[in-house]
């Protein structure tokens, strides 16, 4: 987010579609485990500082152009009840943001004068298009939602992904407890993104990360 200094519109709207992403993000994760019996019901939905914000996430956003929420633990999560359960509430988060972002985008496809969508990528908005006030705020909190929601689903931990994968296995093997004694428990993952947000090869590979995963996703609107 800190290449769309340039353009303190687009820079503020992106910080608001990081912090959108994480508060729906959380909500969604609470609304379905709960649904599905895999949490207490009395448990609030309300995002909750400490539980939603992962500092080094926020460090991702700003250096690579997005970033990620709070580790969600597979242990966290029981399997016993539905493998498919389990994924589902790993799902949740990431296609809430995926969706909302996407409506938003119809929104801006629907309304902007001129549409660009056919001509940009997420990347060129992460860093900070400038456009007309209105359409600048708009779509850049649509892009950072579908790009908070795509990255979310990389199978990595920290991120959301490697719960929908690791649930999706019948039986992890050894290799699973690998990924998570080394990725999970000594942070290996959250070198890796943010080795990945800090280096750049003409901009941090992050940002091209998520500009190949929603490209489409932006031009099918164009």
């Amino acid at each position: 987010m800190l290449f769309a200094l340039g353009t303190p519109v687009a820079f503020v709207a992106l910080v608001v579609s990081f912090l959108l992403g994480l508060t729906v993000r959380a909500v969604a994760v609470r609304v379905v485990a709960r649904s599905l019996g895999l949490a207490d019901r009395n448990e609030g939905i309300a995002p909750r500082l400490r539980e939603d914000i992962d500092p080094f996430g926020a460090v991702g956003a700003a250096l690579g152009g997005m970033g990620w929420g709070k580790m969600i633990s597979v242990d966290e999560i029981p399997r016993h009840r539905g493998r498919g359960r389990a994924a589902a509430v790993f799902a949740a988060g990431p296609l809430s943001c995926i969706v909302l972002g996407e409506i938003l985008l119809g929104v801006y496809s629907l309304i902007a004068p001129a549409n660009f969508l056919s001509l940009i990528g997420p990347a060129d908005v992460l860093l900070g298009l400038s456009l007309p006030v209105g359409e600048t705020v708009l779509l850049s909190i649509a892009v950072g939602l579908l790009s908070f929601g795509l990255l979310a689903l990389i199978p990595i931990p920290p991120l959301d992904g490697f719960g929908i994968l690791y649930n999706a296995m019948r039986q992890p093997g050894p290799s699973m407890q690998w990924m998570r004694l080394w990725f999970e428990e000594k942070n290996v993952g959250v070198l890796i993104l943010l080795i990945c947000s800090l280096f750049p090869f003409g901009g941090p590979f992050l940002l091209r990360i998520v500009n190949a995963l929603g490209l489409v996703f932006v031009r099918v609107w164009g």
